[in-house]
């Protein structure tokens, strides 16, 4: 049993908000999970190449993105999607 606090769950509408223009948070989700690359400077505008923020990239990543999902191991899942 982890000691770890539950993680927030967050609606698409509460994501869609922190996609870099609406709040200075950039997040993304991808398999349920909420990341925040507000850090990045390849998300510094709310979006990176095609992708936007604000977003749930799983079906755009697996099929598109030119790199894999360990990505996400470089930034803090903050959230679930739910």
């Amino acid at each position: 049993m982890s000691d770890a606090p539950a993680l927030p769950s967050y609606t698409r509408n509460q994501l869609a908000l922190r996609n870099g223009q609406d709040r200075d948070e950039i997040w993304v989700a991808y398999l349920g999970k909420i990341y925040d690359v507000s850090r990045s400077r390849l998300w510094r505008r709310g979006n990176h190449y095609e992708h936007w923020a604000g977003q749930d990239l799983t079906a755009e990543l697996d099929k598109d993105a030119p790199h894999t999902a360990n990505v996400f191991d470089n930034f803090p899942v903050i959230g679930l999607l739910n």
